[in-house]
């Protein structure tokens, strides 16, 4: 959601046609702020969190989280028909087509699993308040460009799906759009043109400053523009931590509970992967995690060498007083400083089991929490071809193919944390 709420805060000093229409202005000013559209996309990520599966609940949260998030944060900038909703026991939706729908869907893009549930979910966040079928469109393209972004589609599949699904005319540039685009709050003029400017930005950055350029409803379009170049670009994490500061402390706790689950139901981009690549490269790395196994192998180990056969019912004694639960936390904590150490060096992919989802470069939140939770992890060094496992009730890792510069690093901060290499 960092990208929906950039947007919005770096949208919002420029809406009303309050900017010069260029894309050369500077990214954060002293009025840079957040609006009603990262209220309401915080709102519906809170809601959506609650993993409801039926319909009519999810609605019923949507419209609880919606109504509290708005009266906590009242001056945020709502509509007045939304703000009317906000503050009146009635909760029936108004048949709005307005581009609220579309700017707060940006959580339900991120947490399902399959295309089907990704439109369902945005179809119910919009029909709370904006049931107009427009409304719905709108909240359900957004989303679905999301989903589809995050899946390593290319843009030229996106492109093609929108027009497909949702009919909408993506033939103009911006550069088209922007002499005669002002104003206007309806999905209809607000959707397709933050779907042009993300298809037409180079990286994150260059999206924010291609929806800002076009005017109009700034924020707002800047807001749904963000949101998809987040889920294809990522965000740089200088722009998250300026994000962070000027969000209230509670908003950024659902924030901080969003990514977590986010990180755990996605396979995140490396940024530094061509987006139409993405699904072939984890096609390789299933394989390179294959070939890898059958590579020499070397272990992190609590002891020096390997036990002798005739000694190993002693080791088995010794190792089932190690794995009672107040001991093997500590190992846990020897292996989670190793990989974390190791992966300020080295690209990292992992996923839980041999073959299985891999995630590249997770937060090391992320990776310390599987540890923790004893998962079976694999640990790919694509660069390198070097993989590492620790399975969930073993007292050691073992270490796939590595040499040089990487077993020597292995080796010192398997030392710092009195384990053996052998």
């Amino acid at each position: 959601m960092y990208g929906a709420i950039l947007g919005d805060i770096i949208g919002s000093p420029y809406e009303f046609d309050m900017g010069d229409k260029t894309k050369d202005f500077p990214l954060f000013r002293a009025d840079s702020m957040f609006t009603d559209d990262s209220v309401m996309t915080i709102a519906v990520a809170d809601a959506l969190l609650s993993d409801a599966r039926d319909p009519e609940r999810i609605k019923t949260l949507l419209v609880y989280s919606m109504k509290r998030w708005g009266r906590k944060i009242p001056d945020a900038g709502y509509g007045g028909m939304f703000f009317k909703w906000l503050f009146t026991d009635d909760s029936q939706p108004y048949g709005s087509f307005g581009n609220g729908s579309a700017m707060r869907v940006a959580s339900a893009g991120w947490l399902y699993d399959t295309l089907e549930e990704t439109r369902e979910k945005a179809r119910l966040t919009a029909e709370v308040t904006h049931n107009h079928p427009e409304g719905i469109k709108g909240a359900e393209s957004v989303a679905s460009v999301i989903w589809l972004a995050r899946k390593g589609k290319s843009k030229q599949e996106i492109r093609e799906y929108v027009i497909k699904e949702f009919g909408y005319d993506l033939s103009r540039t911006c550069d088209e759009i922007r002499p005669g685009y002002h104003h206007v709050e309806s999905c209809q003029q607000t959707v397709p043109e933050a779907i042009t400017a993300f298809l037409e930005g180079e990286s994150f950055e260059d999206v924010i400053r291609t929806a800002v350029s076009l005017g109009g409803d700034c924020d707002t379009l800047t807001c749904i523009a963000g949101s998809m170049a987040e889920a294809f670009y990522g965000v740089p994490e200088e722009l998250k931590e300026e994000c962070r500061k000027r969000i209230t402390p509670d908003m950024q706790e659902v924030l901080a509970r969003f990514e977590k689950r986010a990180i755990q139901n996605s396979e995140f981009r490396n940024q530094n992967d061509c987006p139409s690549d993405t699904v072939e490269k984890s096609m390789d790395k299933d394989k390179l995690i294959e070939e890898l196994l059958e590579k020499p192998c070397l272990v992190v180990d609590f002891l020096p060498e390997q036990v002798p056969k005739r000694d190993a019912r002693k080791y088995f004694a010794v190792e089932k007083y190690y794995l009672e639960p107040e001991r093997y936390a500590g190992f846990r904590e020897k292996f989670t400083d190793i990989l974390l150490k190791l992966s300020c060096y080295y690209a990292f992919s992992v996923c839980e089991a041999t073959v299985g989802k891999l995630f590249d470069n997770p937060a090391p939140e992320w990776l310390a929490g599987k540890i923790r939770e004893k998962k079976d992890l694999c640990v790919l060094l694509p660069e390198e071809k070097v993989l590492i496992t620790l399975n969930r009730d073993d007292l050691y890792m073992s270490v796939y193919n590595a040499d040089g510069k990487v077993l020597e690093i292995v080796k010192k901060l398997a030392e710092a944390n009195g384990l053996f290499v052998w």
